[in-house]
């Protein structure tokens, strides 16, 4: 869970995650979103994403990933998507996680996303993320156009009171392209935002 300070509020985004299984098969389930406060009636959540997958091991730190997903966005359609994809530790130890989604109508989403652990001391832990996404048809109901739609990239930096407890600081920075960009400057939106943030990480 992390605050983020927007010029037009406070967002607040979760990003959780659970499973259960042993080494080799796993259920593997997931919530993410953002809700907005202090931005008059515009307050409240402006995005959800919840996935289910079945998660079997291939080779050593390496799954693959067969499962479904549904989106939700006030005053847009909700989206079902089946998904298949691979996760795992990469050379140098970089986590990849790659995954391709097949929804409704004939649309299509690829979503790569890479991170990387830099530990100046065993507690004190600084995370570059990045994300990027595309779209292999438009769907102008929720404002998303054909090819890459948006990348977003992460500094967090944790401090590990405990392995399983974590309050870290950090900068997120996120921008639209193509169609994507173009329907949001005809809503008026904003098509990049950078903000500071803060929150907290724990597993259990």
């Amino acid at each position: 869970m992390e605050a983020r300070d927007l010029d037009i509020g406070t967002q607040f985004a979760w990003d959780l995650s659970a499973w259960y299984g042993g080494d080799i098969d796993k259920l593997y389930f997931a919530t993410e979103g953002d809700y907005l406060t202090g931005a008059g009636e515009d307050n409240g959540t402006e995005r959800a994403e919840t996935r289910i997958a079945w998660s079997r091991a291939f080779a050593p730190f390496w799954d693959w990933q067969l499962g479904a997903r549904r989106d939700w966005k006030p005053d847009h359609p909700n989206r079902d998507w089946g998904s298949i994809g691979v996760q795992g530790l990469a050379p140098y130890r970089f986590e990849m996680d790659a995954t391709l989604f097949i929804g409704e109508a004939g649309l299509s989403q690829l979503r790569l996303a890479a991170e990387y652990e830099l530990l100046f001391t065993q507690r004190l832990i600084l995370t570059p993320r990045l994300e990027a996404n595309a779209y292999g048809k438009e769907d102008t109901r929720n404002g998303i156009g054909t090819g890459l739609t948006t990348l977003e990239g992460g500094l967090r930096l944790r401090y590990e009171i405990r392995r399983r407890f974590a309050p870290y600081i950090g900068v997120n920075w996120e921008r639209q392209y193509g169609d994507t960009a173009d329907f949001s400057r005809a809503a008026g939106e904003d098509i990049q935002t950078t903000s500071l943030v803060a929150g907290i990480r724990a597993w259990y």
